[in-house]
C-alpha cells in the first residue's frame, strides 16, 4: 500500500490542518504573553529571539523549535499549555508530503539512501540547504526557507542517537560536482561528507559517472527499517512523495539497493574521490 501526497484533496486538507495548528499555537502564545503582562521585546530577550520573531510565532508565520516552546511555557508560567503543542508543531515543520518520513527517520534502526540529484538532506550543511531551497521554483518565502532549514538540521540528530542506527548513503558522482550556491558552499559540503563518512555507523559511497552498470536508473529512493523489523520505501519528485508499506516492495527495494552498493565505489574509494574533488575546487 502506498501513501501519496500532496496535490490531492487529502494533501490539501492536511496542509490546511497544519496551518491551523501553527495558528492556534501562535494565538495561545500571544494570549499567555499578554496575561503575563509581557511585551514581545521582553519575551524575545528571555528566549533569545527578536521581537519580530516572536511576532512571527504569534501570527503563525513561523514555527518555533521545540526548545523555544519549552522555554516559552516556562517563562510565561503556562503550566504545559504550550508544551502540549510540541508534537504537532514538530510535524508541522515539514512539508505535508514529508511528515510521515520524518517520523520514520526517528524510529529507524537502518536507513539506506540512494540519491542522484542533490546531497541527502541528512548530510547537508546549512549553507547547502539554503542554496537548494532558494533555487526552488516557484520561489519559497524567506520564513518558509528558515522553517525548512531548522527542520532539516533537527533531523540530523539521527547521527547522535544511541544506540546508533546503521546509515548507508550512495550518491551519484554528479551530485558531488553540482555547485549549488557556488564553490564555497560545495567545498563546505564536501568537507562535511568527509567527516560524516568517517563515523563508524555510516557508510558513504559514490556511484562513478563512468560506471557502465547502475541498478539505480529509476532514480533516488530510501529504505528505512524500524525497530520492529518493518521496512518502508520512500521516494519523492516534483513535490510529491510515495511511502510504500508493502513488504514485498520493501524487499525488492532493499535488494536493488544492495546491487547499487556493490556497483558503487567502496567507502574508502569514495572518500578518496571526495578528497580529490575537494582539492579541485
Amino acid at each position: 500500500m502506498a501513501e501519496k501526497e500532496p496535490e490531492t484533496e487529502v494533501g490539501q486538507a492536511a496542509d490546511k490542518s497544519v496551518k491551523g495548528v501553527v495558528t492556534a499555537f501562535g494565538q495561545s502564545l500571544k494570549t499567555l504573553r499578554l496575561r503575563a503582562g509581557m511585551e514581545r521585546e521582553e519575551l524575545g530577550k528571555r528566549l533569545g529571539y527578536s521581537a519580530s520573531t516572536i511576532a512571527s510565532f504569534e501570527q503563525g508565520r513561523r514555527i518555533p523549535p521545540p526548545r523555544a516552546v519549552d522555554q516559552s511555557d516556562e517563562v510565561l508560567d503556562a503550566g504545559g499549555l504550550l508544551t502540549v503543542w510540541k508534537d504537532q508543531l514538530e510535524r508541522a515543520q515539514y512539508p505535508v508530503f514529508f511528515q510521515g518520513m520524518a517520523q520514520l527517520e526517528k524510529q529507524a534502526v537502518e536507513l539506506l539512501a540512494y540519491d542522484t540529484l542533490a546531497v541527502k538532506g541528512l548530510l547537508q550543511t546549512e549553507e547547502y540547504m539554503r542554496a537548494l531551497l532558494i533555487n526552488r521554483r516557484p520561489p519559497l518565502d524567506a520564513e518558509t526557507i528558515e522553517q525548512r532549514v531548522t527542520a532539516r538540521l533537527a533531523r540530523q540528530a539521527i547521527f547522535d542517537r544511541h544506540p546508533a542506527p546503521f546509515l548507508s548513503f550512495v550518491m551519484c558522482e554528479s551530485v558531488l560536482r553540482r555547485q549549488f550556491g557556488g564553490r564555497e558552499v560545495l567545498r563546505g559540503q564536501l568537507e562535511q561528507l568527509l567527516l560524516i563518512g568517517q563515523q563508524r555507523n555510516v557508510e558513504l559511497q559514490v556511484m562513478p559517472l563512468d560506471c557502465a552498470d547502475n541498478a539505480g536508473v529509476d532514480g533516488p529512493f530510501t529504505v528505512i527499517t524500524r525497530e520492529d523489523g518493518k521496512r518502508f520505501v520512500y521516494a519523492e519528485a516534483q513535490g510529491n512523495s510515495t511511502l510504500e508499506t508493502d513488504p514485498k516492495q520493501a524487499v525488492v527495494a532493499a535488494a536493488r539497493y544492495g546491487i547499487i552498493r556493490a556497483q558503487a565505489l567502496s567507502p574508502r574509494e569514495s572518500l578518496q574521490l571526495i578528497e580529490k574533488l575537494l582539492g579541485e575546487l
